[in-house]
């Protein structure tokens, strides 16, 4: 696969993702039990764990299906 094309489907992903992000939001992803949030005074820090890994887990059987 050439560059061109892997940026160009890199790309499109992104701005489709965009577009979904509102409804995916509403799911309740990145406030799953697991995804670390500290907040103290002029300081927040987030760390979805949870979220990565069920994303990871989703893509890569979506990955493994296109292949097949």
């Amino acid at each position: 696969m050439t560059v061109q094309r892997l940026l160009i489907g890199l790309g499109i992903a992104l701005l489709v993702l965009g577009l979904v992000w509102p409804w995916l939001s509403r799911l309740g992803l990145g406030r799953l039990p697991g995804d670390i949030l500290v907040r103290r005074e002029g300081f927040t820090f987030y760390f979805p764990v949870t979220t990565s890994i069920l994303v990871s887990v989703v893509v890569s059987i979506l990955v493994w299906l296109f292949r097949r």
